[in-house]
């Protein structure tokens, strides 16, 4: 009998005795840490939601329980309130004027670094990439005078989303530079021959091929500009804030209403949350158009 054999017999049993769909050791350990993970995610988000729907003398004599009864007046108090609104309308402003800034400037910014073969190509690249090291926490300061004295945009929409969709650029064309990459030289060159300008394939061809592409990165400027606090609560006051800092007002008005406060809160993260949900699907194609380029 042959080595080869000899081994195909030794594995035999073992493979036998492995049922179809059964669990390795390694498997329950992964699974156990993710349900962890997703327990101390979802947890405080769900008691949140949950702490809404009751009254602060439930909240105080069991903290940790169910509604009972389920108290709609603390969600209904914060969408008939007009400050709530006004909240959401300049985070909503804020963010498309940050997410249009970031995917037309990036695309045009990933397009040449992508495409066009030229001297300092790698180097220019670089910089978006060491642009990913530095926050806007690392500038705040000179972005506040640069801001509000040099250019006279603080407490306005754009004041706030230019400086935002300038930190999401290095983001934007790391991501889109390779998903562009992908695209065939060979339609480039058919377009070429049928007239077509570079501008026109950018703009007729490019465009609408790197749509996945581009719809990722919107969605992670939106998320990003909507989640934003720092530079909003330097540049922004009064009517002009946006809705994370007015949870943070709201929550110091209102330090002994808890249920109002976790109404707020989960009404606050309602538009990105359901935002980024329903484009997730676009987000993970772009992602591996940009990984596959």
């Amino acid at each position: 009998m042959s080595a080869s054999t000899m081994n195909d017999l030794s594995l035999a049993p073992t493979t036998r005795n492995r049922r179809p769909g059964s669990l390795r050791p390694t498997n329950v350990i992964v699974y156990g840490i993710a349900l962890v993970v997703v327990a101390l995610t979802l947890g405080p988000v769900i008691y949140g939601v949950l702490g809404g729907f009751r009254t602060n003398a439930q909240l105080a004599e069991t903290p940790a329980g169910l509604p009972d009864p389920w108290v709609l007046d603390n969600y209904v108090g914060v969408l008939t309130n007009p400050t709530f609104w006004q909240y959401t309308w300049n985070s909503v402003g804020v963010s498309l004027i940050t997410t249009a800034v970031v995917v037309v400037f990036g695309v045009m910014a990933a397009y040449p670094l992508a495409r066009y073969e030229f001297k300092g190509r790698e180097g220019l690249f670089m910089v978006f990439v060491v642009g990913l090291l530095f926050p806007a926490t690392v500038a705040i300061v000179p972005l506040f005078i640069l801001i509000t004295q040099n250019l006279q945009l603080g407490n306005t929409w754009i004041g706030v989303a230019l400086p935002q969709a300038a930190f999401a650029l290095p983001m934007t064309v790391v991501i889109l530079r390779p998903f562009l990459m992908a695209l065939p030289k060979e339609l480039e060159e058919a377009a070429m021959i049928d007239g077509a300008s570079r501008i026109g394939f950018f703009w007729r061809i490019l465009i609408p091929l790197s749509g996945p592409g581009m719809v990722t990165v919107g969605v992670l400027a939106f998320v990003a500009s909507w989640n934003a606090y720092l530079l909003p609560l330097l540049l922004l006051q009064g009517d002009m804030k946006t809705l994370p800092l007015g949870v943070a007002d709201f929550s110091s008005e209102h330090a002994s209403d808890t249920a109002g406060v976790f109404a707020f809160t989960s009404l606050a993260m309602i538009p990105a949350l359901v935002f980024f949900l329903a484009m997730q699907k676009r987000i993970v194609n772009g992602l591996q158009g940009a990984v596959k380029g």
